[in-house]
């Protein structure tokens, strides 16, 4: 199985501007690789990978308040 990259490049929802999310720190789960990153405009993206139920916690989840456990 290959690595998740670190770095993916996304258009703002806002501005329409490239933004990039970066990989953030997991344990070693392959059930998810969840990114984030900050606009220029300062408008956060989030974004993942993985198992459907997994992602959808993720994104559903208010800032920085998600956790994953098994």
């Amino acid at each position: 199985m290959s690595k998740p990259a670190r770095v993916l490049t996304f258009k703002c929802v806002k501005c329409e501007k490239p933004v990039k999310v970066f990989l953030q720190k997991v344990s070693a789960c392959s059930h998810i690789q969840p990114y984030q990153g900050v606009c220029a405009c300062g408008e956060i993206k989030r974004h993942a990978t993985g198992s459907k139920d997994a992602v959808q916690s993720y994104l559903a989840s208010p800032e920085g308040q998600w956790s994953h456990h098994h």
